[in-house]
C-alpha cells in the first residue's frame, strides 16, 4: 500500500473542498471496496478524507412522502429499516442478495453506488485494463467473457457494475444528491448518475472533482408486487451474472432494471410498455441491440427466462 494522508470531514462542503483541492485524494466512508483496491495497489490515494463523522446516517420521511436515506446509512440497516422492507421491497431485497453480512454491515450507500465497475482483467495488473490505466486495451475484449456486458459495451470495456441496490435503486426511480466544493448542492436522477464506457470507461459516473453524495431520495412509494431476483454461480458473495428488479401492478403494467448485463443498471423504459405482453416482449426490446461473445450470448435467454418467472410469482 502506497503511503497517504488522512483528515475526517467537519462537514458535507469541507469534505467536498478538501478533496476538490488535492489532485488523487478520496472519499472513504466503509472502504469496503476501496480499500482492497488500495492493498493491491489499483486504487493509489494521495490523501483520504474520512467522512465517517458527518451526520448522514439517517433514514428520513420527504416531504414528498418517499424517503430519504443518508449516505452514509449502512446497507444492513437500510435492508433491515420497516419502512423499506413494506414499501419498497425490491430495495431491501437487492440489499440482502449483495456481498455478505459482514461486508454489508460496513458498506454505505453512497459507497455501494461507487463502487468501481469491474471484471477479473481489472484486478490483474499484469494484463491491460482501460479502467486501470486508460488507452492501454481492454483484455476482456477476445480473453474470457462470460460475465460481461452484453449492453451498452464499448471497445474500451465490456465490464458489467456489481452493484444489486444500484438496480434497485433505478427501478425505484432514486436521486442521488450531492455537495460541491463551493457548498453548492444538486440532485442528479439514477438514470444519468453512471456512465456507459464510450472511450473513458474508467469515468464511471457523472460527479464532477469532489463532488460527495450526501443522500438517495426514494420517492412516493409506486406500490404493486416488487422482486429481485438475482442468478449467479454460489449463493452468497457473488456478482450477478443476470440479476431482475420488477414491479407489478395489478393490471400487468409495471417497471423493470437488469443488473450484469451493462456497465451500469440497465433500465429502458420504453420496453416497459410490453409489460403486459410478457417477458419476451420486454426483454427484446431492453436487450435491443445486444452485443455478445461465444461465452456471453446465454444471458440473452437467462434474463428473459428470469423476468418470466418473476412475472409469473407477481401474477400468481
Amino acid at each position: 500500500m502506497k503511503p497517504f494522508t488522512y483528515e475526517r470531514a467537519t462537514s458535507a462542503a469541507q469534505a467536498a473542498a478538501a478533496v476538490a483541492g488535492k489532485p488523487g485524494a478520496k472519499f472513504v466512508a466503509g472502504g469496503t471496496n476501496l480499500l482492497d483496491l488500495m492493498k493491491l495497489q489499483i486504487e493509489k490515494p494521495t490523501h483520504l478524507v474520512d467522512v465517517n463523522t458527518l451526520a448522514l446516517d439517517r433514514i428520513e420521511p420527504a416531504n414528498d412522502g418517499g424517503l430519504r436515506i443518508g449516505a452514509l446509512v449502512r446497507n444492513s440497516d437500510l435492508a433491515a429499516d420497516p419502512r423499506v422492507r413494506r414499501d419498497y421491497g425490491v430495495l431491501s431485497r437487492a440489499l440482502v442478495a449483495g456481498a455478505s453480512g459482514q461486508l454489508r454491515n460496513m458498506a454505505t450507500t453512497a459507497g455501494n453506488l461507487l463502487q468501481r465497475t469491474r471484471c477479473p482483467y481489472f484486478y490483474d495488473t499484469n494484463l491491460p485494463c482501460n479502467k486501470r490505466v486508460p488507452g492501454s486495451g481492454c483484455s476482456a475484449l477476445g480473453g474470457v467473457s462470460r460475465q460481461h456486458a452484453i449492453v451498452g459495451t464499448s471497445d474500451a470495456c465490456i465490464a458489467t457494475h456489481p452493484s444489486d441496490m444500484a438496480v434497485a435503486m433505478r427501478v425505484l426511480d432514486a436521486t442521488v444528491e450531492t455537495t460541491r466544493a463551493d457548498g453548492a448542492t444538486r440532485r442528479i436522477p439514477m438514470a444519468d448518475f453512471h456512465r456507459l464506457p464510450g472511450d473513458t470507461p474508467h469515468i464511471e459516473s457523472t460527479l464532477q472533482a469532489g463532488e460527495l453524495i450526501t443522500a438517495v431520495h426514494l420517492p412516493r412509494p409506486v406500490g404493486g408486487t416488487q422482486i429481485y431476483h438475482k442468478v449467479r454461480d454460489r449463493a452468497s458473495y457473488a456478482f450477478a451474472l443476470v440479476s431482475v428488479a420488477a414491479i407489478v401492478q395489478r393490471d400487468g403494467t409495471g417497471r423493470v432494471a437488469l443488473g450484469g448485463v451493462a456497465h451500469k443498471p440497465w433500465r429502458v423504459e420504453a420496453a416497459e410498455a410490453e409489460m403486459p405482453s410478457g417477458a419476451r416482449a420486454v426483454t427484446e426490446r431492453l436487450l435491443a441491440g445486444a452485443r455478445t461473445t461465444p461465452e456471453n450470448a446465454y444471458k440473452l435467454a437467462l434474463a428473459e427466462r428470469t423476468l418470466a418467472a418473476m412475472l409469473a410469482q407477481a401474477r400468481s
